[in-house]
């Protein structure tokens, strides 16, 4: 399960050392580690690691599966935490140490920065190979991160972006050797912890005022629509 600890100014939130797929109890775990970054006075960052061959394989399709009728509540949840990412009055970084599929790239991609393994693990949004088509917000989201170019192809053809590939297509920030991933996250975030929360808060709210609104509305989520 999700762990969150402190380093100075720097929160690391650790999303756990399986597949961490998203199911009610790990949401509700990274939404309570979210809670507790935004209450933090004074500077602070947010750093987003995983430890093992995952950072996350996105949805738990199996419990979704299990649980038709709370399924739809599941996803509005999953699409807040994205806005709350994507809109966290702090800097953030994504530390991907590891694969990074679907709902876990989008969790990636609602950072602010993100640096990734050079030699090994996959960003990529496989939908269109799983025959699951993106809600409007995830839509949103990855249009809003992402240039045109690289969400239409990330998003129409499912590539698996390797690290240099990432790089290039600025999905990623930076990649670097195997063990130095976490490293460069926490030194990036420390050196931006100083940015003043509500001016930040502020910018992204503005700056994403559109992606933010489509995912915090349950309407243009509908399951099957």
């Amino acid at each position: 399960m999700p762990t969150l600890q402190r380093d100075g100014d720097v929160f690391i939130l650790d999303l756990g050392d399986d597949e961490n797929r998203f199911n009610p109890p790990w949401v509700e775990a990274v939404t309570a580690a979210i809670d507790e970054v935004e209450a933090a006075q004074g500077p602070k960052a947010l750093v987003t690691s995983a430890t093992g061959k995952f950072w996350s394989n996105g949805l738990d399709l199996q419990w979704i599966g299990e649980h038709q009728d709370q399924a739809q509540d599941f996803i509005n949840s999953v699409h807040e935490l994205f806005a709350r990412v994507l809109l966290l009055a702090a800097p953030s970084v994504a530390a991907i140490q590891g694969h990074c599929f679907a709902a876990g790239a989008m969790l990636a991609t609602a950072h602010d920065q993100r640096v990734m393994r050079k030699d090994r693990g996959f960003w990529c949004t496989p939908e269109v190979d799983i025959r699951i088509p993106f809600t409007a917000g995830m839509s949103a989201l990855l249009q809003a991160r992402l240039s045109k170019a690289t969400a239409h192809e990330a998003m129409t053809t499912g590539r698996r972006f390797g690290g240099d590939d990432a790089l290039a297509a600025s999905i990623v920030d930076a990649t670097v050797k195997e063990g130095k991933v976490l490293e460069w996250a926490v030194d990036r975030a420390a050196a931006l912890a100083g940015k003043d929360g509500a001016t930040m808060g502020k910018i992204k709210a503005r700056m994403y005022a559109d992606a933010a609104a489509i995912l915090r509305d349950p309407t243009a989520n509908r399951l099957g629509a």
